[in-house]
C-alpha cells in the first residue's frame, strides 16, 4: 500500500513539514505502506534540477521559470495520485485551503476512486464542499486518524 499526504505547502507553517514528517515515520513503522511526502518530494526535485534557485522568490522575479518549474511538481503530483498512491491523507488547515494543490490532489484521487481520509479541526460546514465531495472520512485529529488506520 502506498499513500499520498496532501496538505498546504506554499502557505502552510513550514511548507507543512512536520505533520507529513510524523506521519511519514508513524505508517512507516505501524502500518508498513510506503509514502509520497511530496516535502521530501520536492527537496529531492530542486536538489537535482533546480539546485540554485530560490523557489518561493522566483514567484515574484521570474514567474516564467516558476510556472516551468510549477508544471513539473504538478505533473509528478498527479502521476503520483493516478498511478501509484492507493489512498490520500489530508491535512486541511488555512494553509491547504488558501493554497491550490491540495484542492487539485483531492480532485485527483476521487476522480481516480483514492480514497481521501481528511484530518481537521475545521468544522465541516466552513469547509468547501467540493472539498467534502472528495473525501472518504474526516477526523478531529491525527490521534483518531491513526486508530482508523490501525484498525483498516
Amino acid at each position: 500500500m502506498r499513500v499520498y499526504l496532501s496538505g498546504g505547502m506554499e502557505y502552510a507553517d513550514g511548507e507543512g513539514a512536520n505533520w507529513r514528517k510524523e506521519m511519514q515515520e508513524w505508517i512507516e513503522k505501524n502500518l508498513t505502506h510506503s509514502v509520497f511526502n511530496p516535502n521530501k518530494e520536492s527537496d529531492e526535485f530542486f536538489n537535482l534540477h533546480y539546485p540554485n534557485v530560490d523557489f518561493r522568490e522566483i514567484k515574484k522575479t521570474n514567474v516564467e521559470l516558476y510556472q516551468k518549474i510549477v508544471r513539473q511538481l504538478v505533473k509528478i503530483d498527479c502521476e503520483e495520485i493516478a498511478e501509484r498512491s492507493d489512498y490520500v491523507i489530508c491535512y486541511w488547515d488555512d494553509g491547504a485551503a488558501k493554497g491550490a494543490g491540495t484542492k487539485g490532489e483531492l480532485t485527483m484521487a476521487k476522480y481516480f476512486n483514492k480514497p481521501v481520509y481528511l484530518v481537521t479541526s475545521v468544522a465541516p460546514h466552513d469547509i468547501p464542499g467540493w472539498i467534502l465531495g472528495c473525501t472518504e472520512e474526516i477526523f478531529t485529529n491525527f490521534e483518531h486518524l491513526k486508530q482508523f488506520l490501525s484498525k483498516k
